[in-house]
């Protein structure tokens, strides 16, 4: 039995048993020995998963294009600050300003990098070693105040800790508790947040259903607007609309666990060592975004917004002359092509100042109306 695992059975020993949240938390966050905290994380090919950012720069490059639009949208402050969240290995961070550093922006921008995992930080240095001037890291998005900022993120809200619901003779959440040396589920009685989370969002579910409750989101926005004076947050995953979420033959979730690039169904096995997923619903990030003063700006999939913002451009611009045209294309046809990332990421981006900027990236498809 590994330790993470030892280490929740005697919590639950301790205290009872424990909703699939903390669970969850526990297995991604513990320090020391959770997924995300671990010296043992890998991200990328050799790791469990990889991101938009693993398969090509350019995407890099068209991220960092966006963003662009963004400060020449807020007059070119002076003094701009790019702020990620979970930069995995800093593939992006780094395609991004090398593609930045010959822009006018550069000067004034700052690029933050809130990572709590050492050994990570440690990594994202050696890959970032040119732009050590540029970049710096925090532990919180609480360390600042009153910024004119863009804070991105890629893939961060899936690995939120999750509530786990499902119908029987009437919402039950999961709870965990311990049969022997085995994890075990239980249903107890859902608590008030998550009886106002359906009403909320109009959810119907019917018996035998299952699926997950992200409130974390709530928390994440509320401390955005409490750093963010004027700027945009800029989301990047994979997940839908409410109605879409909740549909009738979506019935066992979106719950999912990664494990060397190996997608297992059960969460309970590899604790600590398997990321644990829940896809986004958008519609909670546009409502509870709004109700802290946040506008709406765009909702599309990740494809289009690529090629809304010219990523044919970009490839013919860079790549026109190389021998692995082809090549390079092929790895960039799945950030944008339907049954790759480009369908199942999805990219919202939200605003906080005067006025309803129009973006580039939702030129050509706009679907905020769906959330």
């Amino acid at each position: 039995m590994n330790g993470l695992k030892q280490k929740i059975i005697e919590k639950i020993q301790r205290t009872g048993p424990i909703s699939f949240k903390n669970f969850m938390e526990m297995a991604l966050y513990e320090p020391d020995l959770g997924y995300y905290t671990s010296q043992k994380t890998k991200i990328g090919r050799a790791g469990d998963f990889y991101t938009s950012s693993h398969l090509h720069p350019v995407y890099g490059v068209m991220i960092g294009r966006q963003i662009e639009e963004m400060w020449e949208i807020m007059k070119r402050p002076s003094d701009f600050y790019i702020i990620e969240m979970g930069a995995g290995v800093g593939y992006l961070c780094k395609d991004m300003l090398d593609y930045l550093k010959s822009r006018k922006m550069f000067d004034s921008l700052n690029y933050i990098i809130v990572e709590i995992n050492p050994v990570m930080r440690e990594r994202q240095k050696d890959l970032l070693s040119d732009y050590l001037n540029k970049v710096s890291w925090s532990l919180s998005l609480k360390e600042f105040k009153n910024i004119k900022s863009c804070i991105l993120s890629n893939e961060l809200l899936d690995s939120f800790p999750v509530h786990l619901i499902e119908m029987e003779d009437g919402i039950r959440e999961v709870f965990i508790d311990v049969k022997g040396e085995e994890l075990t589920e239980i249903r107890e009685k859902p608590g008030d947040e998550i009886v106002d989370y359906l009403k909320e969002f109009y959810i119907e579910i019917t018996k035998g259903y299952r699926t997950e409750i992200n409130l974390n989101i709530k928390k994440w926005l509320r401390e955005i607007n409490d750093v963010l004076k004027e700027g945009f947050i800029f989301t990047i995953d994979y997940g839908y609309p409410a109605r879409d979420y909740y549909s009738e033959d979506r019935n066992r979730g979106t719950l999912l666990c990664y494990y060397k690039h190996q997608v297992i169904e059960d969460p309970y096995q590899n604790i600590g060592e398997q990321d644990i997923t829940a896809h986004v619903n958008f519609s909670s990030v546009k409502k509870w975004g709004e109700e802290e003063g946040f506008k709406t700006i765009g909702f599309c999939p990740q494809g289009t917004f690529l090629i809304s913002l010219g990523i044919d451009e970009m490839i013919q611009e860079i790549y026109k002359d190389s021998h692995d045209y082809l090549f390079e294309v092929a790895k960039i046809k799945r950030l944008i092509f339907p049954g790759t990332m480009g369908e199942t990421h999805k990219v919202m981006i939200q605003y906080k100042g005067d006025g309803y900027p129009e973006l580039r990236g939702f030129s050509l498809k706009n679907q905020k109306k769906k959330l």
